[in-house]
């Protein structure tokens, strides 16, 4: 009798009564471990997530870069993280903004809300492409934009892609010499945009007719043309 006591009190209970032994423990403990993993991996995959998605207003948004900021006060540092974001609604519209916060959603979320307020217009050729070729330049980063045919695709890279992908260009040739800095990159790209200019805003500034500026006369390739361009 004495046996049977000291081996039901030597094996571990749980709250139902029932004995369990200690690599069942220690399964159900792993069990656990891997569990609250990966519930963080799919967080992480969150995060990941969100730096390239469309809003139910049509806005695209995408984070270029996050970096992790610093400031010096009385007793010590104070870290936080700034953000790069760019938003375009895909047909002609492109902004940047960036925005510093303790957090990296509430800096992503004022990054946001700037672009959105300093969003600009860019005529684009056929709704794909460029109208001309054009250079901008900010800090030590010098970029060229240039007008390709239908099937080119987006050549370019990094901080650029982004924003051209957000404009709504399918086709356009880019270059970027002098600097890998995203915010140099993203200002000189936006300095190369704010000089496009279209046959339609150019015949208006001259008083002249959009045909007269293709210089093909009053034929009617032109006529249609103007036509394609004025709508």
């Amino acid at each position: 009798m004495m046996a049977d006591e000291n081996t039901q009190t030597d094996a571990p209970v749980v709250d139902g009564g029932a004995p369990v032994d200690a690599a069942g423990e220690g399964q159900r403990r792993g069990r656990g471990g891997r569990g609250g993993g990966e519930g963080r991996g799919r967080g992480g995959r969150r995060d990941e997530r969100r730096p390239a998605q469309e809003e139910d207003d049509g806005t695209i948004e995408k984070l270029v870069h996050i970096n992790r900021v610093s400031k010096t006060v009385k007793g010590g540092k104070r870290f936080g993280f700034a953000a790069l974001v760019v938003v375009g609604d895909g047909q002609g519209r492109v902004g940047f903004g960036h925005g510093k916060a303790r957090e990296v959603p509430e800096a992503i979320n004022k990054a946001t809300a700037a672009a959105k307020k300093a969003m600009i217009r860019v005529p684009l050729k056929d709704g794909r492409t460029l109208h001309h070729d054009g250079r901008g330049h900010f800090g030590a980063g010098n970029v060229t934009v240039r007008s390709a045919p239908a099937g080119t695709g987006i050549i370019a890279g990094g901080p650029m892609r982004a924003v051209f992908e957000s404009l709504g260009v399918a086709d356009v040739v880019t270059k970027s010499v002098g600097t890998s800095n995203p915010y140099n990159m993203i200002r000189a790209t936006f300095a190369a945009l704010a000089d496009q200019t279209s046959p339609k805003s150019v015949a208006q500034r001259r008083g002249k007719k959009i045909a007269d500026l293709l210089g093909r006369g009053g034929s009617k390739s032109a006529e249609a043309d103007a036509e394609a361009i004025a709508e």
